[in-house]
Parts: C-alpha cells; structure tokens; sequence
C-alpha cells in the first residue's frame, strides 16, 4: 500500500488516518488517489470508522455502498467487527484498482458483500454470482487464532479472507470471456467439476499426497475455484508486500529500482522473485521479535507458473470482450 502525500503538513497519511498529525479531518478519494477535506465524508465515518469520500453529503463511499446486507448490532462486538471487515475491504479495492478493477473507470458489475455476525451458528464465507458473504466475527482476534490453530492457516487474517473472495469475483468477471476459460481450464483443470463433492473429498481425507509440488496451499487442491483464489490472493499478498516496501522508503539490493511500482511491473517472474525475496528479509525481522515468519510459503515451479497467469490476466485490467 502507498503512503500519502498529508495536504495540510510535511508528514505523510496513512491508508487508514482520519484526521492528520495536526487534527484535521480528511478523508481519501479513491477516484485520484489522494487525501482530502474539501468533498462530503462517508456516512459511516462515525459508526465504521471509514474515511473514504462519498458523492453527497450524508451519502456512503464506494466501498460502504457495496454492503448490502449489514450484521445484526444486537449480537455483541457486531459493530467493532463489521468496521475491521469494511477496513480490509477497501484495502483490497484499493489494491486491485491499481489495475483498474472495480475502480471508477470499470464498468463491469461491482461486488455485493453480506457482511454477517454470528450468533448461536458460524457463518460460512464464500462467493456466488457477484456476492461476497463474510463473517465478521473474525474480527475478535481470539476467534481468529482459533480458527487459525484448526484449520492450519497460520496466515490467516480478515484481509486475506477479502482477498480469497475477491479472486472468486475476478473469476466471475473474467469467465464471459471464452479465451480466458480455455486458457484457465488448461492451467486450473475443469471448474466445471462437482464443487460440492470436490469439498466434501478435501475435507473427509485432505489434500493429495505432495500436494505442494501442485498448489500454493492445501486448500486449493480442492477444487480449480478454490486454487484459482488462492492463487490470485497470493499475487495479492506478493504485489502489496513489494508495494508496501518500496512506499515505505525501504531499500534492498534485490528491488529493480528505488522508485520501482510493482502494479505497473510487466515481468510477473520479476514481480514473483522481487516479492518473495523481500518477504524472506522481513521474516528475519519477525524472528527478531520471536514472531512467526510473515511469509511462510515455498513456491514451486507450478505455482509460479499459476501466478504468473493470474498476473496476465489482472494486468489486463476490466477490458470489455472482444
């Protein structure tokens, strides 16, 4: 994620600020990619804590206005949770409108979110036709090491749970096109096999045996759905690690240039090798603090060759079908 330029001081705003060093209110425009205190603020400013701009006064910005359905306030820490969900969420949006999706000058359909607390049941996350379900409660980090712990996912985290169902939007946004299906089904398998049987078989005796020579996780063996997201939810990872890195003023040998943006980086192999060799230097500084390893991933010839079609097609952006 860039850091920002602050209108009304030297110092620079953060994605999330609300106000700058010096208690001035500002917001971020996502259409210019900037902050500002000069267009109407977002209606859940004071109930989400969002600071993105919104088109009218008492309106909700781009990202608010994709909820939909928003949880019930009478289960308890709903409202503390939802606010964390709709932080990732334009984190995310913000992210993969560097490459033109679901940003101002997309004219596709946008998302729908369903963001649910849970009561006495969970909620299950997941995609369908456009619609994003997510269960806010993993915003108690207590549920969230959990769910962690039992379901092997140490890099588990409600931006990587934005991400995962973000990829399964882009599959949908992609699949009108009939060369981008071809070209998938190829590298992926066939998503027309049976989704519902295919997670019953993951989840009854887990993935093959070797699984890692194949996929970037144990739960994309499950279905070409399921490692198509996890595939494009790693680019995620990657590109923003590397961004991250470089709007922070970091400097390291293996960058291509000091001012190098990993959105406009053509070469997914340099991408890829840059980001991962970036990761690894800040898994030493976690170990320094007796933290787990930020990226603790080995990526095999196959996955590389699964990331580096997922990157072809995010670069191409939302381009209409020819």
């Amino acid at each position: 994620m860039r850091v920002f330029t602050n209108p009304y001081g030297s110092d620079a705003l953060w994605f999330d600020n609300l106000v700058t060093s010096t208690g001035v209110a500002v917001a971020y425009d996502p259409a210019v990619t900037a902050f500002t205190d000069s267009k109407p603020f977002c209606g859940n400013r004071e109930l989400l804590g969002c600071n993105w701009v919104a088109s009218e006064p008492n309106g909700l910005c781009r990202s608010c206005a994709m909820t939909r359905i928003a949880p019930d306030p009478s289960i308890q820490d709903a409202i503390p949770h939802w606010a964390k969900a709709e932080s990732a969420k334009r984190w995310t949006l913000d992210n993969l409108a560097r490459w033109g999706w679901f940003s101002t000058c997309d004219s596709g359909p946008s998302p729908v979110f369903h963001m649910l607390a849970e009561g006495a049941l969970p909620i299950t996350m997941g995609h369908s036709q456009g619609v994003v379900t997510i269960s806010v409660a993993e915003g108690d980090p207590i549920l969230l090491t959990m769910r962690r712990e039992a379901l092997f996912e140490p890099y588990r985290t409600m931006l990587g749970h934005l991400r995962h169902e973000m990829s399964h939007v882009l599959w949908w946004r992609l699949s009108v096109r009939e060369d981008f299906l071809n070209a998938f089904r190829s590298e992926f398998g066939d998503e027309r096999l049976d989704y519902g049987e295919a997670l019953k078989a993951y989840y009854d005796h887990g993935p093959p045996s070797q699984w890692e020579h194949q996929y970037l996780t144990n739960y994309a063996a499950s279905h070409p759905h399921e490692d198509w997201a996890e595939t494009v939810a790693h680019l995620l990872h990657l590109t923003d690690i590397a961004d991250s890195f470089v709007a922070g003023g970091l400097s390291a040998s293996q960058l291509p240039s000091a001012d190098w943006d990993p959105y406009a980086e053509a070469d997914a192999e340099r991408l890829i090798h840059t980001a991962a060799a970036l990761a690894v230097g800040v898994n030493h500084v976690n170990r320094a603090m007796g933290l787990s390893d930020l990226y603790p991933f080995v990526l095999s010839e196959r996955a590389r060759r699964k990331l580096h079609f997922a990157h072809q097609w995010l670069r191409y952006g939302p381009q209409p079908l020819l």
